[in-house]
Order: C-alpha cells, then sequence, then structure tokens
C-alpha cells in the first residue's frame, strides 16, 4: 500500500508540473501583459503540449491523434483570425482527445455529447476529488502508517523554525532583509482575488483533461424498429397525410417558381424583396417540421416505412422538402441582391444548406436502413466540417468585398453602400474599402468619407495589433500599408466624423437670455451714470 501511495503521488506530481507551467503562461499573457488576438493560439498549443507529457496514454492512442489533429487545426485557426467559434472547437477537440484512451469505441455523437457535457460540468470537481483521494491513501503497517499528512507534519517543524530565524536574521542583515523583500506577496486586494480566480480557472481547465472522469451512465441512443403508438397514427392517417402534404407543397414550390424565376408577375403591392425576406425561415421551420415528421412516424424497419406506396409518397415530399430549402436559398440570395450582404446572411445560408443536407440523409437512411446513430453522426460530421471551414473564413470581409463590389456608388445594381455597417467589420472591411477608394467613379464627398473610415480602420488595426496580434492582422496591414504608399498622400477635412465618416456639424451655440452677463453689466452701468 505505500509503495501505490507513492506511485499515486509521482503520477499526480507529473501532472501537476505542466498544469502549473501552463497556467503561469497564461498569467504573463492574458493578465500581466493583457495580450489578446492570436496570443489564445499560442496558449492553446501549451495545453496541447502539457496534454501529451501529462496524460503519456493520449500518445498511444490512434484515435487521440485525430483529435489532436483537430485541436492543432483549430490553434491554428486562432493564430490565424482569433474568434469565439475556433475557441469552443479547440476546447472540444482537446476533451476528445483526452477522453477518447478511456473508451472503448466511438460510440455516436448523441453518447459524445453527453461525454463533453458531463466533463464541462465535473472540471471544477476534479481537482477536489484527486485532493480527496490522495489524503485518503494510506500505506497500513505494523511499524505505522505512511500518509502525505504525516509527511507534511515531519517538514512543518524545520519549516517554521527556519522562517522564525530568518526573519530574525533579516533585522540584522541588509541583503537577507532585500531577499524577503523581493519575494513578498503581494497585498490582499480585488485584483489578487481576481488574479486567483483566474489562475484557478486555467488550472481546472488543464487538470480536467490531464485527469479525466469518464461518464459511466450515459443515456442511449434510440433506435426502435417498431411502429410507435400515438394517438391518430396508423397506415392510414400517414398514407392520407402524405398525400395531402405532397399537393401543398407542390403548389407552393410552383409559386416559388413562378414568382422567383419571372414566371409570372408578382402579386400587387409587393416587390421581389419583400418576397424574398418574407418567406425564408419559415419555409425552413416548415422543412424541419417535415424531417421531425418523418423520424417519428417513419423509422426503418416500420410497417409503415416497409409499404411501397407510402416510401415513394415520403421520398416525393422529401424531394419537395429540399426544393423548398433551395427556394429559400433563392430568396435570400435574391433579398441580398435587392439589399446587401452579412455575415448573418452567409451563416443563414450555410444553415439552409445543412438542413437541406439532413433532409437527404434521412431520406438515404430510410432507403439503406440505417440506424439512428449513423443518422446523428453524419449530421455531426458534415456540421463540424462546415464549423472548421468557417473558424478559418472570416466572413465579414467576404461580405464587405461583396458590398463594395455591387454598391451603387461603383456602378453596381444594389442599395447605397453603407459605411456604418463597414465600419463596424473592424479591420474585416480594410482592403474592401482601399479597392473602393481607389475608385475612379466615386463622387468627390463620398471618397472623402471613405477615406475617414479607412483612416479609422487602419489606425485601430495597427494599434491593436499591438496586444492583440493575429496573422490574418499583420498580413492586411502590411498589405493596406504597402498600397497607401503608392498613392498620393490625402488631406482630410479636419473634424470630428460619424460611423460612416461624414463631418458631424458642430453643436448650436447655447440661445441667449436676457439674464446674459454681457447684457445685464452695461445696462446696470447706464443707470449708475445717470
Amino acid at each position: 500500500m505505500r509503495a501505490s501511495a507513492l506511485r499515486l503521488t509521482a503520477r499526480f506530481q507529473w501532472k501537476l508540473l505542466p498544469a502549473l507551467l501552463v497556467v503561469a503562461l497564461g498569467d504573463w499573457l492574458f493578465y500581466q501583459r493583457q495580450l489578446h488576438g492570436g496570443y489564445f493560439g499560442l496558449f492553446t498549443l501549451a495545453v496541447l503540449g502539457a496534454l501529451l507529457i501529462g496524460r503519456p496514454v493520449v500518445r498511444h492512442d490512434p484515435r487521440a491523434w485525430l483529435a489532436l489533429g483537430m485541436a492543432t487545426l483549430f490553434s491554428g485557426a486562432l493564430m490565424y483570425d482569433a474568434s469565439l467559434l475556433a475557441w469552443v472547437l479547440f476546447w472540444i477537440a482537446v476533451a476528445m482527445a483526452s477522453l477518447l484512451p478511456a473508451t472503448a469505441r466511438f460510440d455516436d455523437g448523441w453518447r459524445w455529447f453527453q461525454r463533453l457535457v458531463l466533463h464541462g460540468l465535473r472540471a471544477p470537481l476534479v481537482p477536489l476529488f484527486d485532493l480527496k483521494r490522495l489524503f485518503k491513501v494510506r500505506a497500513a503497517g505494523r511499524s505505522g502508517r505512511y500518509s502525505v499528512r504525516a509527511t507534511l507534519g515531519t517538514f512543518a517543524l524545520p519549516m517554521i523554525g527556519s522562517a522564525v530565524i530568518l526573519s530574525l536574521f533579516a533585522a540584522a542583515n541588509p541583503l537577507i532583509e532585500r531577499f524577503f523583500n523581493a519575494i513578498m506577496l503581494p497585498e490582499l486586494s480585488n485584483s489578487l482575488f481576481i488574479r486567483g480566480a483566474f489562475w484557478g480557472l486555467i488550472f481546472i481547465s488543464i487538470w480536467s483533461l490531464l485527469r479525466p472522469r469518464l461518464a459511466r451512465h450515459l443515456l442511449p441512443t434510440v433506435d426502435r424498429r417498431d411502429d410507435l403508438a400515438l394517438p391518430g397514427v396508423s397506415v392510414a392517417s400517414i398514407t392520407l397525410s402524405l398525400i395531402v402534404f405532397n399537393l401543398i407543397f407542390a403548389a407552393q414550390n410552383l409559386m416559388d417558381a413562378a414568382w422567383l424565376w419571372g414566371w409570372a408577375p408578382m402579386p400587387e403591392g409587393m416587390t421581389m424583396a419583400d418576397y424574398a425576406h418574407r418567406g425564408a425561415y419559415p419555409l425552413i421551420a416548415t422543412a424541419l417540421l417535415a424531417a421531425l415528421f418523418v423520424l417519428v412516424t417513419l423509422r426503418p424497419g416500420s410497417d409503415t416505412a416497409r409499404m411501397p406506396a407510402i416510401r415513394r409518397l415520403v421520398l416525393l415530399w422529401i424531394a419537395q422538402n429540399i426544393i423548398l430549402v433551395a427556394s429559400s436559398m433563392l430568396r435570400t440570395v435574391d433579398y441580398i441582391e435587392a439589399y446587401s450582404l452579412t455575415w448573418l446572411r452567409i451563416a443563414a445560408l450555410i444553415w439552409m444548406a445543412l438542413v437541406g443536407f439532413g433532409l437527404a440523409t434521412i431520406c438515404w437512411r430510410l432507403l439503406r436502413n440505417h440506424t439512428a446513430a449513423w443518422l446523428i453522426n453524419i449530421n455531426l460530421a458534415a456540421v463540424g466540417l462546415v464549423l472548421a471551414v468557417v473558424s478559418l473564413v472570416d466572413l465579414g470581409a467576404t461580405a464587405a468585398q461583396w458590398n463594395v463590389r455591387h454598391a451603387r456608388e461603383v456602378g453596381g445594381r444594389g442599395v447605397a453602400l453603407d459605411l456604418c455597417y463597414l465600419d463596424g467589420l473592424g479591420d474585416s472591411a480594410l482592403l474592401p474599402l482601399l479597392e473602393l477608394e481607389q475608385h475612379p467613379n466615386l463622387a468627390p464627398v463620398f471618397r472623402e468619407r471613405v477615406q475617414a473610415v479607412l483612416a479609422r480602420r487602419l489606425y485601430e488595426l495597427a494599434a491593436g495589433q499591438q496586444r492583440g496580434w493575429t496573422l490574418l492582422g499583420q498580413r492586411r496591414l502590411t498589405d493596406a500599408q504597402r498600397i497607401m504608399a503608392e498613392r498620393a498622400p490625402v488631406g482630410l477635412t479636419p473634424g470630428a466624423r460619424g460611423c460612416n465618416g461624414a463631418l458631424i456639424p458642430p453643436p448650436p451655440p447655447p440661445p441667449r437670455t436676457d439674464n446674459d452677463e454681457s447684457k445685464v453689466l452695461p445696462a446696470l452701468t447706464g443707470e449708475i451714470g445717470k
């Protein structure tokens, strides 16, 4: 038992060292120097190094190496262009790398969702559990007992005695006094408590990776192969529902095709932009309800799913739903052409594409009799792949580039350019603004507004790179400085400017009253003279 206690203590020590090094790095980067941006990527690389050193089993599991590769990719994304999405994806990947060696197989996405949630909820308690376990270890023997507590008691007297003697020496020896002053702990203050909480947060995050506690009781993935007993649900009702649903969807798709493709005039009082904006999201909600209906009432292997007529009706209905999703995407594209592109609208298009993919996988599952776990895994893989790509792409820069090239001011068919929106995009709009500023057909007043917004974006990017350096930001700054060095210097009219680059008029002077001193004093002087 004594040997097992020593082994347990040694394992904790080997894990404690990399954890404390990561805490020290996080304190130096984020608290002392207050860095951010790409430095988060540097910190996450240190987390990966600590995991490989402190948890050797990860190095011997091929599945864990796949998760580590994804975590390294997201660390690179953080250094390239730090974002909340890349940060969240990194912690999901590194948590999976830590948990995978403790599992016999991958299971499915639903069970892994539970594991990751429980891992996050248990993280604050893991150091307490391990500390309790460490102090409970005893080595029973006839000669006595061994424990960590007893070891600390052995060292208490010499440590306290040495501290007392050194404090007395410090009063007589200036060198010892200076040494103690150099290592003196800071005074208790709110900042010290905040810093301690910051250390604790980092330590908990790292320690939960080095000492993961795998959840034992998980909710299974339901994969019933029989008919679900629901009121009013039968072969006849499902058949009738599918016939009616197909007719309704056919009518909607035909109207969409007639209006969106210009085969018929729009209803009176409605423009194409109004029509496009009105129907995109309700149609996606309809497609999701259709997917839920198929999942609940038409399980693979059930009596309803085995009937050829019902299978054909389901396939036709899902195909119409996919057409409906494509129509929603076309509506959104028409709305973008009528107004402008934003990163939220790009995200909406991506979401619609994922919905269409999900509908197609539901259809394929019904045809090939796949399990529910297959359906979950294939859709989670698609979502993960899309999010990984999005974490490496600046959607704001994409939106800014499209708006600049299609703006009315440069001869495009879009609306007037919203410079306030471009200004709100930060350095994502820097290079598109430079391209816009050099366009030969800009009106002089509008060009000056663009130059004002451009100057503000350039200044804030250069200032932000000092503490929030990113690889993408540095590349943009270098390109912008090179382009601006090749053109003639720009002189802006002095004065405060708004987000759209326009001069803010000065406030009107305060109204003059009868009690104004400039009027009262001369009047009093005249009265006295009389």
